[in-house]
């Protein structure tokens, strides 16, 4: 779910907004927050597009979470930063000669 809430808090959170604002005003409370909600994803979609605007080409495909350092560094240096290890030279079996026996 959105900001990692399971069910339960979010049944829990309603019980606590049953009996800080009472059944009569929390429609209401629920319907504002709803639209504010609305509000803020509207805001960052247009910032992300603005952003995307101003930077130019290359950078179409760009995503907020694109631009958290790590993700940023690793994307850029991508092979260097690797974590992978090289594989093994396989390990060379003995051999006897049937000769010695």
């Amino acid at each position: 779910m959105f900001f990692d809430i399971g069910a339960g808090e979010i049944f829990g959170l309603a019980i606590l907004g049953m009996i800080l604002l009472g059944p009569e005003r929390l429609p209401k409370a629920a319907v504002e927050a709803a639209q504010w909600i609305k509000k803020i994803r509207a805001l960052a979609t247009s910032a992300t597009a603005e952003l995307r605007e101003n930077l130019g080409p290359g950078f179409e495909n760009l995503q907020p979470q694109d631009l958290h350092p790590k993700t940023f560094v690793k994307k850029q240096l991508g092979d260097l930063l690797d974590e992978t290890p090289a594989p093994k030279a396989p390990r060379p079996t003995a051999k006897i000669d049937p000769e010695i026996i």
